[in-house]
């Protein structure tokens, strides 16, 4: 619980204020430059319309009341009406604008998360888990949203109004002015400390929203596990534990706000009151007049309105600075596996020709820093149209060598070729192109059974989609469907049965008419029916191409034109079923095990 409480608390707390991030966050912005500009001068004229009602009340007063001039106080009422009403259109636009440019800033930003996600490799994903990363494409990027359409253009109206009053304040009477200003060393000293407070509140709660995600996260993936044990009455105690601990922080956050706003109201009233003491005097010597008076009262309000909203957008600045940083790590990460600087394309036709030259590849290093190697010098061929059986002890590298083959990963040492090609030269896209890859662990979206086999390709019609489902034998269970092929299938496809996920995967690998097939222990999940079924599909898919084949069960691929034997990452054996059974050797025990075992079932 200590590490992950430290990871959490890493994540949830970075500089206040960082030039760097603030740089990169601005280019963002650069494509809207002159929306930007736009709101800016918006912001400028609406602050600008804040210190117009003031000055035209001190002339009410002044000058048009005691002159009993009716035209001219009926012409500086229809000012200040003006004022008001232009300042709540410009509030309007402003509104509108900023909002504008902080949504399609963030449509940019998951836009641009979404395709580095998509091109990262699996080693990434191994490190990475999902819930983290999707808190980047929401959470993070929906802060950064705060910040642009509520904080960093925004600003400058804050800026804008306390100069404007600055400068209207000094102009009007200078003394009055400084008597205003008197109190901004209590206000300063205030926004410092609750600052610091509000500070240390939103890094509890960035923590405590880490740890109860993470809870959730974990138990609800689980909730089979939870249910099977009863621990539903222990995991809710735990999680009542997690949430008062985040109420809590947020309480404290809350009170810090509930003391910051009342001290600034006092220091406001205090500076009204000494405004009126200082004027009153003043205006009993005849130096100063109500108007200038009552024009500095309305003044004194509306100062210390934006620095209230600027200390209140300092814990925004900070959230967005602990975002972005996260965010641009994300978009920081190096592209390890990508299309080479001078492809070498593959004939049209590809002929199927695989061939591994002492492949070295290991996941991860050990305890001394040494690669901990899955596979040790692997060298084999597959020749056009030839099925090739891999077989072994769980963790004997099986599936790494699919993971190479489709450069999921690369390898530390030794080359893998496609066609006498290095697969490092081939485009990505052209090399996964040849290959189709069906899982044990079937991946199925929670669109409809259509979208399915043909993942959205336009090059695959309806017409390929059914006669796809109808070669592998989907198509019976497909027509049960309430919505047939329209089917929605739920997320992961769980409204399916195992089998019927297989059967959908196998018209996918169908559809698309590969060059090369590789099954991952394809059949081992599903019923002797519908392996049945498969077994009777794949033979006519596997005719005429060049195909992988993993599995467990050796019934299954007995029928390979040669069999490959890992063991501890070495090729150990390799040879037909009949050549390796009168070997003698580890395929042989391997083969006499399983069979002891189904008999003895």
């Amino acid at each position: 619980m200590a590490d992950v409480d430290a990871f959490h608390e890493g994540e949830a707390l970075g500089k206040a204020y960082d030039a760097r991030l603030m740089k990169r966050l601005v280019r963002y912005l650069t494509p809207y430059r002159w929306q930007v500009a736009l709101a800016i001068l918006v912001l400028m004229i609406a602050s600008a319309t804040q210190v117009v009602g003031p000055w035209l009340t001190q002339l009410i007063l002044d000058e048009a009341i005691p002159r009993e001039d009716g035209e001219y106080l009926a012409l500086l009422a229809g000012g200040f009406l003006a004022a008001i009403l232009l300042g709540v259109v410009l509030q309007y636009a402003q509104a509108i604008i900023t909002t504008w440019l902080g949504q399609s800033v963030m449509y940019d930003l998951r836009a641009e998360i979404f395709e580095k996600l998509q091109r990262l490799d699996l080693r990434y994903y191994d490190k990475n888990p999902v819930g983290r990363l999707m808190t980047r494409m929401t959470n993070d990027v929906e802060t950064l949203n705060d910040l642009f359409s509520s904080g960093l253009v925004t600003v400058f109206g804050d800026i804008f109004m306390l100069t404007f009053i600055v400068i209207a304040m000094l102009r009007m009477n200078w003394q009055l002015a400084l008597v205003s200003f008197s109190v901004l060393p209590l206000v300063f000293f205030a926004a410092f400390l609750f600052r610091a407070k509000i500070r240390r509140a939103y890094r509890d709660i960035r923590v405590r929203i880490a740890r109860m995600n993470a809870f959730l996260h974990e138990r609800l993936t689980g909730v089979r596990v939870v249910q099977l044990f009863n621990r539903e009455e222990a995991d809710a105690a735990k999680h009542a534990e997690l949430n008062r601990d985040y109420l809590d922080a947020h309480l404290r956050s809350i009170t810090y706000y509930a003391l910051f706003f009342p001290v600034i109201q006092f220091f406001t009233a205090l500076a009204l009151a000494s405004i009126i003491w200082y004027g009153g005097l003043r205006t009993l010597d005849g130096v100063l007049t109500i108007g200038i008076i009552t024009a500095f009262l309305q003044y004194a309000r509306s100062f210390f309105r934006p620095i209230q909203d600027l200390s209140e957008k300092y814990n925004l600045l900070q959230a967005a600075m602990a975002s972005s940083e996260r965010v641009f790590q994300l978009l920081d990460e190096e592209i390890v596996i990508s299309d080479p600087d001078r492809p070498i394309a593959l004939p049209s036709s590809t002929s199927g020709r695989i061939e591994f030259r002492d492949v070295w590849f290991a996941y991860t290093d050990d305890s001394d820093g040494e690669p901990d190697w899955v596979l040790k010098g692997v060298t084999f061929t597959v020749e056009p149209g030839e099925k090739i059986a891999i077989v072994g002890h769980t963790g004997a590298g099986k599936t790494t060598i699919i993971n190479l083959l489709m450069r999921f990963y690369e390898v530390n040492r030794g080359q893998i070729l496609l066609d006498d090609t290095p697969i490092e030269a081939v485009p990505l896209d052209d090399l996964r192109g040849r290959i189709a890859l069906v899982l044990q662990d079937v991946f199925l979206f929670s669109q409809d059974v259509a979208y399915n086999i043909r993942l959205g390709s336009p090059e695959i019609d309806d017409a390929q989609v059914r006669a796809a489902a109808e070669r592998i034998g989907a198509a019976p269970f497909i027509a049960r469907l309430e919505n047939g092929y329209d089917q929605a299938l739920g997320e992961r496809g769980s409204s399916l049965s195992v089998g019927e996920r297989q059967l959908v995967s196998f018209a996918r690998a169908l559809a698309f008419d590969p060059a090369i097939l590789v099954l991952d222990e394809a059949t081992s999940s599903v019923d002797s029916e519908i392996e049945a079924q498969i077994e009777s599909a794949t033979d006519e898919l596997l005719r005429g191409r060049t195909s992988l084949v993993i599995a467990h069960r050796l019934s299954t691929v007995q029928n390979a034109d040669r069999l490959i034997v890992l063991h501890q990452g070495e090729l150990h054996e390799e040879g037909t079923h009949a050549e390796l059974l009168d070997a003698g050797g580890l395929y042989s025990r391997l083969h006499e095990l399983q069979f002891t075992a189904v008999v003895g079932a």
